[in-house]
């Protein structure tokens, strides 16, 4: 079920979406939203968050959150939670343990794995379908984190729960560029056809090809293997 917050960035973001909120707007104080969609401060400030990971709003100290012509860079935006990690830093990070989760979970996926992987493909791919970039990106979080889980092994399931919010927001920088939104649910594709083979060279693989096309989609220098 989604979070509070999220149901608050999905109804900003059709706000946004459907002109009530245009390009370069300010959106309403803090209070007022909050007010509007019954919810905390801190609840709506999470959901602004998302908005400005998505590069559908920026923050400007001291005078507002504004609404962005989809152009704002992705690499720029400030990385929320991860005190001195950088984004690079970040994908180097994921690199270095998520090929790991792939690639254990093709070799150790169960029937009830395989039907909430497929679940988790069809669903981010129905957001997509829809331009709900909230949801989508929380089934991309969804996928990741479910395949630590598959992986089995509790030492790479607790670096994914503790590490949760910095994956997270790395997942959602990519989507802040409307001309590639469907390149992670594409890559996402291929992980899960090699997971479901039982092929785990190959499910390790498409994950370093999901996270090089990730640093390329937000300009870092990132090659994965290969």
């Amino acid at each position: 079920m989604p979070s509070i917050a999220n149901i608050a960035a999905q109804a900003l973001q059709r706000r946004i979406n459907n002109g009530e909120f245009s390009a370069g707007a300010a959106l309403p104080s803090q209070r007022e939203l909050a007010e509007q969609l019954a919810i905390s401060r801190a609840s709506l400030r999470e959901a602004i968050s998302t908005l400005e990971a998505l590069g559908l709003v920026r923050s400007q100290p001291g005078k507002g959150v504004f609404v962005t012509s989809g152009s704002q860079s992705a690499a720029s935006l400030p990385l929320r939670g991860t005190a001195t990690m950088t984004p690079q830093a970040l994908i180097e990070f994921r690199a270095a343990i998520e090929p790991a989760w792939a690639s254990l979970a093709a070799m150790r996926i169960d029937d009830g794995g395989r039907e909430r992987l497929s679940a988790i493909q069809r669903g981010m791919e129905e957001a997509l379908n829809v331009g709900d970039l909230v949801m989508a990106s929380d089934w991309d979080l969804q996928f990741h984190l479910l395949l630590a889980e598959l992986s089995g092994n509790p030492g790479l399931t607790e670096i994914a729960r503790h590490f949760r919010d910095q994956i997270s927001h790395s997942l959602r920088l990519p989507f802040s560029r409307t001309a590639s939104i469907w390149e992670p649910a594409d890559e996402h594709r291929h992980i899960t056809d090699a997971i479901l083979a039982g092929d785990s060279a190959a499910a390790a693989a498409a994950m370093h090809a999901h996270l090089g096309g990730s640093a390329r989609r937000i300009s870092i220098d990132y090659r994965p293997p290969g």
